[in-house]
């Protein structure tokens, strides 16, 4: 069975009492919980994280490539603009990775516009809230799994 890491980054614990009318009531267990049952369905599991670190979130993402997952579901949050270092690492490893946010990142700042990490990355899903990991976690089992 194919495997695949799920890594939430910095801020993800506080959902559904963080900015609720940015990020909605949803918590990041119950975005576990869905992902986990979508996973079953598909016949492929996950192994799910949540750093608040950036080093430890490269540390998980060669591990990956280590243990051999297929495939890397991942919302930088905020290292999303600013981390260089996880942008080198999904590169690095050349997992097939997708990148989610739960808000339209092109909607908000302008800072938030760009992201350095997306360009490694075989697409990004964004805007859709807890749909967001839902539809790449979609995307991502097709593309490991075909």
């Amino acid at each position: 069975m194919k495997k695949i890491l799920v890594l939430h980054g910095p801020n993800l614990n506080l959902l559904g009492e963080r900015e609720v009318n940015v990020y909605g009531k949803v918590t990041l267990e119950q975005i576990n919980q869905e992902l986990e049952t979508l996973a079953k369905n598909q016949k492929v599991e996950l192994e799910i994280h949540q750093s608040n670190h950036e080093g430890e979130m490269v540390e998980l993402i060669q591990k990956a490539q280590k243990n051999k997952l297929a495939g890397v579901l991942i919302n930088p949050a905020a290292f999303t603009h600013t981390s260089v270092a996880l942008r080198d690492a999904i590169s690095a490893v050349q997992i097939p990775t997708v990148e989610v946010h739960l808000s339209n990142i092109y909607a908000r700042e302008e800072f938030r516009h760009t992201s350095l990490t997306a360009p490694s990355c075989v697409g990004q899903v964004s805007g859709f809230g807890k749909d967001s990991y839902i539809l790449g976690l979609m995307a991502l089992v097709r593309r490991v799994c075909s």
